[in-house]
């Protein structure tokens, strides 16, 4: 299932965090060999995740961490302006519909449909937060993925050439990208909308519309 999860809530499921930060240690550092800090602990954090970010995190049917990742508002620091705003000719996205989705982790032995799980609830936030756009910072690899998935972004810019390109997008709301990811992750949207009415209740009340 999907869970919609702020820093501060982490610790009502420990287990599910620490396999969350751990599994992005093995993705960025181990795997992909990007310089990124892992603590002593085994986990990757940086320092957006002292904001008290959103984490969208898949749980598996044995509770542990299947995928994930972070949103925050561009209205306040994020890393599409602070570390990779040249790619976009410097002109910042900054808006309080447009919220940002960085640190996209799948673990090992993540489920088929995972990704495409994860990928869905941007849409979900999207239709109901009102947003008109979800910005990323992606590598090479993730173009392939985000086809497959059903959903692409317009790409704003790009530095670097193989597996060490990096790019800056922007996923616009369709509703007919929704439906198309639920259906090729095999998740029912009525299941979808339940999982985020959960998290937030009938009013989906965020948190982010305090600083936006």
């Amino acid at each position: 299932m999907l869970r919609y999860l702020y820093a501060d809530e982490l610790h009502k499921f420990p287990d599910l965090a620490d396999g969350m930060f751990r599994d992005r240690a093995d993705q960025f550092k181990t795997r992909l060999g990007w310089d990124v800090h892992v603590n002593k602990k085994g986990e990757e954090r940086d320092q957006y995740d002292d904001l008290n970010p959103l984490y969208v995190i898949w749980e598996e049917e044995d509770g542990s961490h299947g995928g994930s990742m972070r949103v925050l508002p561009t209205t306040g620091p994020v890393m599409i302006n602070e570390v990779f705003g040249h790619l976009n000719g410097g002109q910042p996205v900054c808006s309080p519909l447009i919220w940002e989705v960085t640190r996209f982790c799948l673990s090992r032995t993540a489920s088929p449909h995972t990704a495409g799980a994860i990928m869905l609830s941007g849409g979900e936030m999207m239709e109901g937060f009102g947003l008109t756009h979800i910005a990323g910072v992606f590598d090479a690899r993730m173009i392939r993925i985000y086809r497959l998935i059903g959903s692409s972004p317009v790409v704003l810019g790009t530095e670097g050439k193989g597996r060490d390109q990096i790019s800056i997008g922007l996923w616009p709301y369709s509703a007919d990208d929704c439906n198309r990811v639920a259906e090729r992750a095999d998740i029912p949207r009525e299941l979808s909308r339940l999982w985020f009415k959960t998290a937030f209740g009938i009013g989906r009340h965020h948190r982010f519309s305090l600083s936006a």
